[in-house]
């Protein structure tokens, strides 16, 4: 199936898709990746297997379903290689809009029915906004104001599905795939994109992932800065400096932790917030939304985190966290602040800029929805962990083509006929499982018309016979004639 032949972009599909037949393994595979990759571009309200085979080769449906399933259910080629070359093909595109500004740490989620589909459990779904049976899978996207881009893709695998051997046999689970936290993963993917040389961004953060202390201290470790979110009741520090630990030498225990000065006690977030003086308050315009643009009310202050009195297993005794930025957004119409985030940013950071790089984790909710909606990556069919993962990084492959044409073929005009067209159907064509059209009929099925609903079928009751109950004195002879007894 060919795209239109505008301005080109039929011969930069062309050249894309044999980019990723460089790292897609075996030559045969070639022309089932780009029908399936046509087939994820293409206009269609399923962007699962057997639809794709309809749309791509209407005339061999049965055939091209099962050279499509292959590729995605069986054929071992490495998703982290055509990720890497998406990665390499799409970033000087995205880089037309500015350089990589962002590092966005996020999970998205799959409502699922059942338990057989692979990391399918009972856990909190963000696109239904509650807990209900779902998949997630751990993302890390590279974004500026123009694009995001999502650069490595690994599911979660829930604790019981690690530690169940036959349900990860049945769903083909890797060996070397053992339990991880979802901060876990994020955080191997942080490194995996530092070893790989990806320009980097600051890293950002919701609340989710956020408020975990140890992958904070973490990505610091690594020299990333970050801006991430934190909930209401996370304590901080704003005054003085943490005086000298108390020495434990002398009843022979380890040094204890630092003590703090008086004016250094920790607090929570939320009651520093309402604390503020109103002058601390800043009205701020970070971006422009689909009708006005987005403006709300902030504070900031410098401040260290105090969980745990500062010390963890990667600080020396009695060396505090260094000074970060918190900043808080409480719009004016609403009783309490609605948003809290940690930043490791320099202290002359100006206002705005703070509260732009906050915000622009926007850039990757509204890309997953495109990602979802015009793309199909929430379409996948399967149960195994292959299929899975395939599935997933040929629909990123495919969104990496759409954000280098962006200028031309921007993803929500997807559905537009002048884009990309429809091939037509053979005149004999019928999906699998539909009803055959030419089917004889059946004009006596139903001759008689239906009773009336306050209609009996008969005037009068039919008089019915009845057996009696035996009395005692011929109670043995009738006892093999009724089971009333």
């Amino acid at each position: 199936m060919a795209l239109l032949a505008e301005g080109g972009i039929e011969a930069r599909f062309a050249t894309y898709i044999s980019g990723l037949c460089e790292v897609i393994g075996h030559a045969d595979r070639a022309a089932p990746l780009r029908d399936y990759c046509t087939g994820l571009v293409m206009p269609g309200e399923r962007k699962s297997v057997e639809p794709m085979a309809a749309i791509t080769a209407p005339e061999r449906v049965a055939a091209q379903h099962q050279s499509l399933l292959h590729l995605i259910g069986n054929s071992p080629w490495s998703d982290e290689r055509v990720l890497g070359k998406v990665r390499d093909m799409v970033l000087p595109a995205l880089e037309r809009h500015g350089p990589v500004e962002a590092w966005i740490i996020d999970d998205t989620g799959f409502p699922k029915k059942g338990r057989h589909s692979v990391g399918v459990s009972r856990q909190y779904c963000g696109q239904l906004g509650k807990q209900d049976n779902c998949q997630v899978a751990v993302t890390l996207s590279i974004a500026n104001h123009g694009a995001s881009l999502p650069v490595s893709f690994r599911l979660y695998l829930p604790q019981d599905w690690a530690a169940d051997a036959e349900r990860r046999h049945k769903a083909g689970v890797p060996p070397a795939i053992d339990f991880q936290t979802k901060p876990e993963i994020a955080l191997a993917q942080l490194r995996a994109a530092l070893e790989a040389g990806i320009p980097r961004g600051i890293v950002l953060l919701d609340a989710g992932y956020g408020n975990n202390t140890r992958l904070r201290t973490d990505i610091h470790a690594l020299g990333l800065p970050y801006v991430a979110g934190i909930l209401s009741n996370t304590s901080v520090s704003t005054a003085g400096t943490l005086a000298s630990p108390r020495d434990g030498s002398q009843r022979g225990g380890a040094a204890k932790r630092p003590r703090r000065n008086a004016l250094d006690r920790p607090i929570l977030v939320k009651d520093l917030a309402r604390g503020l003086p109103a002058e601390a308050w800043q009205n701020i315009t970070w971006r422009e939304g689909s009708a006005d643009w987005l403006s709300s009310r902030f504070a900031r202050v410098r401040v260290r985190a105090a969980h745990r009195d500062t010390t963890t297993r990667r600080e020396p005794t009695g060396q505090s966290r260094a000074e970060e930025w918190l900043l808080i957004e409480w719009p004016a119409d609403q009783r309490e602040p609605t948003k809290y985030w940690l930043a490791t940013l320099p202290e002359d950071i100006t206002f705005e800029c703070l509260v732009d790089l906050a915000k622009l984790r926007w850039r990757i909710e509204r890309d997953y929805q495109d990602l979802k909606q015009e793309v199909g990556l929430g379409h996948f069919e399967g149960r195994r962990w292959r299929g899975f993962h395939h599935h997933a990084t040929l629909c990123i492959a495919a969104y990496g083509f759409l954000i280098s044409e962006r200028e031309t073929i921007p993803p929500s005009a997807l559905s537009s006929p002048a884009r990309f067209a429809r091939p037509a159907l053979p005149d004999n064509y019928r999906p699998r499982g539909a009803a055959d059209p030419n089917t004889a009929p059946h004009p006596k099925l139903y001759r008689d018309n239906a009773p009336l609903p306050h209609r009996r079928s008969r005037e009068e009751p039919v008089a019915m016979p009845m057996l009696r109950r035996p009395t005692p004195k011929n109670r043995a002879k009738t006892s093999l004639m009724t089971q009333q007894d």
